[in-house]
């Protein structure tokens, strides 16, 4: 059956709007510099995401998972070229169907000689010849560009974990706000707290947060990509940060003058990085934290912490009573979207990290062995 001249017509115009569709997500993604991801890239993480949740339940262990996750990033950007490809291929089609003396088949042909820049079809006429020479501009545009921006994300990912692998060494791996504070007081074992450092950590993680929030807003895929160790993450490490912040202005403000100013901003910047990803990432989230909303970490948990820390001698001046609320004033503000960008990215399930999609126990941070004493 010969499709009518105006079947064919209508099927250019929505060819059209396919090669508009392609040609605005590359621009939103890949040109535009800040967040504007299309519906067709978010199409393709959550198509892409779901695959892996389906794979992610077969790895017996943590470890395991990790590295099978390690590779979401990468499927991700794949997916994405393909999307635009194909449609931009399907658009270029369409737009050709009605040159096409021999049907739909010879359309696809030429779209496909075009946009590869293979050139082994040349359709005749001044239409087709110039729909050709435009779908050979967009496939190599799209190809150029999808290669360009690799360096970028990889600059980007690089300057985000070398903080993250500094913190390791203090915080223990996976981070937690507490050990962070403890072994920070603690100065592994030199009988010298080093908590005057403090103000110099919340200072640089105040600049990390607002570099990662640009960064990866603009360039979402980032926020997948994983850390070289299974145990550490992006957003374990700045959540581990802001808690410590939290407990330091709560449980003891005084023992370091120096460190209000810097533990705010720090906490400032680290809760607009989380809730500008999350919403970023299509998390449904308020302008403002309710205050009276509450938290998920318990009292419970809070008092363990307190004891981690009491083990070092770190010098506390309130009372868990009198602290908490103002532990809780601080973590209402950030809680929310770590925990849903904790869960979306699986994120290794550390302590007040929040729960995942697949039940995982919290691993507590792994602490150096004692060690042989000097001689």
């Amino acid at each position: 059956m010969v499709m009518p001249l105006a079947g064919r017509v209508v099927a250019a115009v929505i060819g059209g709007l396919l090669v508009l569709t392609s040609v605005s997500s590359v621009t939103g993604t890949l040109i535009v510099s800040r967040s504007s991801s299309s519906r067709l890239t978010r199409w393709v993480d959550r198509g892409v995401d779901r695959v892996y949740r389906l794979m992610v339940p077969r790895a017996p262990d943590y470890r395991r998972r990790d590295r099978l996750l390690a590779t979401q990033a990468a499927a991700v950007l794949l997916a994405q070229l393909a999307a635009w490809l194909i449609v931009a291929y399907t658009g270029f089609a369409l737009l050709l169907w009605p040159f096409a003396a021999r049907g739909i088949v010879s359309a696809f042909t030429d779209a496909g000689s075009s946009l590869f820049t293979l050139g082994f079809a040349v359709p005749a006429g001044a239409v087709p010849a110039v729909i050709v020479f435009l779908a050979a501009a967009v496939g190599l545009v799209i190809l150029t560009l999808q290669i360009a921006y690799l360096p970028t994300l990889y600059a980007e990912f690089n300057r985000r974990e070398t903080e993250v692998a500094l913190l390791n060494a203090r915080a223990g791996v996976p981070s937690w706000g507490p050990e962070l504070l403890a072994r920070t007081h603690y100065a592994l074992g030199s009988g010298s707290s080093t908590l005057d450092t403090m103000p110099d950590l919340y200072a640089a993680w105040e600049r990390w947060a607002a570099d990662v929030t640009e960064s990866h807003t603009t360039y979402l895929p980032l926020v997948r990509f994983r850390s070289p160790t299974p145990l550490s993450s992006w957003v374990t490490a700045l959540l581990a940060v802001l808690d410590s912040a939290a407990l330091f202005l709560a449980l003891s403000p005084k023992a370091v003058p120096e460190v209000e100013v810097p533990a705010r901003l720090c906490l400032r910047s680290g809760f607009i990085c989380f809730r500008r990803i999350a919403r970023a990432m299509g998390f449904d989230l308020p302008d403002e934290a309710d205050p009276d909303a509450g938290i998920s970490l318990t009292y419970a948990e809070f008092l363990d912490a307190v004891a981690r820390m009491r083990e070092v001698g770190f010098p506390i001046e309130r009372t868990p009573e009198q602290a908490w609320p103002e532990f809780v004033g601080w973590r209402v503000n950030y809680e929310q979207a770590a925990y849903a960008i904790a869960a979306a990215v699986y994120a290794v399930p550390a302590r007040w990290s929040g729960p995942r999609l697949h039940a995982t126990a919290p691993i507590d941070p792994i602490r150096p062995s004692l060690g042989r004493p000097p001689k």
